[in-house]
């Protein structure tokens, strides 16, 4: 058995937007803002510039830009922020359909790196496409905003128990994001949201002169997918969504559709470890022993330390929101991990989920990670919807639900939500296609089944993210899609280690939790994934935070 990491092995963050003034403005829910018509982006095409990329590891004939677009898309005239670009042209002689645009996730990942790791498994549909890559503007925001807006708004993350603790919190987040805005000389604190995003788009759009664009999302990249459709319907050819969520339902109801899946999971981990003699549960009721630990740290959080986090507490809501891994690992490692880690805890020994929980917490507390997604209308409205919607999370999910984690921070947000939850408006939409693991279908399935004439492949594994892991049948279908707008039969499923060519057998006909967890060593988009992974978050190495705090340099 290979060396184990700590239970969950990983922090993740989002890297996983008004009162002040100049906030980025509320667009109305009929029209999604300024009419497609007189959008400046589609009327004054700038002109690109393609240049050798700098730095190590580019592929060969990949040519870089960068693209000058309004910090603010109501103040077109205003201050401008630069976005960086990077295209592979087609490799088909005279068979060039178009370029396909990569939305990248996080938010915050850079869409550049994405396409150096993923070009070479698109090899095939490059012959037709020119495939192109960016640099969202809620990149490096690290390096871009001021020291201030990388300090935890709380010592601890908590889930309240009562009104006033409610209120507390949401205060603390509020007078640390008016803190992180007021010294951000940038502008960009309050205008990350993927309306901005979706416009920043259709200027690359614009920019490359397509009348139309492909688009691959992946992860949160979904979201500005989404408000792009709202905003855009006209120019897009095809668009495929990886591992997305749907944001225009509402980020309650995304985690009311998800808990199914995340209990089949943890079925999953409960059954290999009820046959597994190694697992520090073995002979006994797993789920019990976890479901224990956590009510007995909801009365009584169990004291740890971390060397680099310092000292804090495990809650039960802290260890359901960051304890267990939703990927077993190779060879399993993590669910071994996560075994050794309550076996311990359930003594009074926290040690081995002190490192992710304290972290997280730490990481989720800082404005510059909440505040990404706070203008896409991650919150809750209150504390009546507050305690409804934990209520309705704990009833549906016995092992992981409650309160969101991400919601209790934007809750404090000062600013309007550019961004909205409401319903997508799908006329002049193309069919769209859609893919997703374990845990990514039922999401990614909730908004692609909103378009009529859509579907979605359904991945028999764990993971995150099918395209940008090498899987050959989702990126065969994909492709397929892609070239010559031919979309996979409904109910397609998609197999660890199957060839897209050869057929793919469809949804039905049997319980996939008697099929095991396969042992696929990293799998697809494996990073130590937890549950956040499922609600639009790209994990990120566990040392995300010292990496942040070293850039800026924060002290703890």
């Amino acid at each position: 058995m290979r060396g184990r990491t700590s239970a969950a092995a990983i922090v993740l963050v989002t890297a996983l937007a008004g009162l002040l003034a100049p906030a980025a403005p509320a667009i109305s829910a009929a029209e999604g803002g300024p009419a497609a018509g007189s959008d400046p982006a589609a009327e004054r095409p700038p002109t690109i510039g393609w240049r050798a990329c700098p730095g190590k590891d580019v592929p060969q004939g990949m040519r870089c830009a960068s693209l000058e677009v309004p910090l603010d898309w109501s103040d077109t005239d205003g201050k401008k922020i630069t976005l960086d670009l990077a295209r592979l042209p087609a490799t088909g002689q005279g068979s060039r359909i178009g370029s396909v645009l990569h939305v990248p996730g996080g938010p915050g990942s850079k869409g550049i790196e994405d396409l150096k790791r993923f070009a070479p498994d698109l090899a095939e549909l490059r012959r037709r496409f020119d495939l192109v890559a960016y640099n969202p503007r809620n990149t490096d925001l690290a390096a871009k905003l001021p020291e201030v807006c990388a300090r935890p708004a709380v010592p601890h993350l908590a889930e309240p128990r009562t009104r006033a603790e409610y209120d507390a919190q949401a205060a603390a987040f509020a007078r640390a994001m008016r803190s992180c805005a007021e010294h951000d000389r940038s502008g960009l604190f309050t205008r990350l949201d993927s309306i901005a995003v979706a416009r920043d788009m259709e200027a690359i759009r614009a920019a490359l002169g397509e009348r139309k664009l492909s688009f691959m999302a992946a992860s949160y990249g979904g979201v500005p997918a989404a408000a792009y459709m709202r905003l855009f319907p006209q120019r897009i050819r095809a668009m495929y969504l990886d591992g997305v969520i749907n944001q225009p339902d509402g980020w309650h109801d995304q985690m009311l559709v998800g808990y199914p899946a995340l209990e089949r999971m943890f079925t999953r981990f409960t059954t290999w470890c009820a046959a597994t003699a190694a697992c520090a549960l073995h002979g006994e009721d797993a789920g019990r022993a976890w479901r224990a630990l956590t009510r007995r740290a909801d009365r009584t959080p169990i004291p740890v330390t971390s060397e680099e986090f310092g000292k804090g507490r495990l809650t039960g809501s802290s260890l359901r929101w960051f304890g267990f891994p939703f990927h077993p690992g190779p060879e399993h490692e993590r669910w071994l991990s996560f075994a050794d880690a309550v076996d311990k805890a359930r003594r009074g020994d926290g040690s081995g989920f002190a490192h992710v929980l304290l972290g997280n917490a730490r990481v989720w507390s800082m404005p510059l990670a909440v505040g990404m997604t706070c203008g896409d209308d991650r919150r809750y409205h209150g504390y009546a919807e507050y305690k409804r919607m934990r209520a309705q999370g704990r009833e549906a999910s016995p092992n992981f639900g409650g309160s969101s984690f991400d919601l209790l921070g934007c809750t404090g947000w000062p600013y309007r939500v550019a961004n909205p939850a409401r319903p997508l408006p799908t006329a002049g939409l193309p069919p769209l296609l859609g893919a997703g693991t374990w845990t990514d279908h039922p999401l990614t399935d909730s908004l692609v089944r909103r378009v009529p004439g859509s579907t979605t492949i359904r991945y028999e594994g764990p993971g995150h993210v099918l395209y940008m892991s090498g899987d050959r049948c989702t990126i065969g279908h994909a492709t397929r899609y892609l070239v010559d707008l031919t979309l996979p039969p409904p109910g397609t499923v998609c197999r660890p280690g199957q060839k897209e060519n050869r057929r793919s057998r469809s949804a039905g006909g049997g319980d996939d939790l008697k099929e095991g967890v396969p042992d696929q060593g990293a799998g697809p988009g494996d990073a130590g994934q937890s549950s956040l992974s499922l609600y639009g978050y790209a994990p990120l190495p566990h040392d995300l935070l010292a990496r942040v705090r070293a850039r800026l340099g924060v002290t703890r």
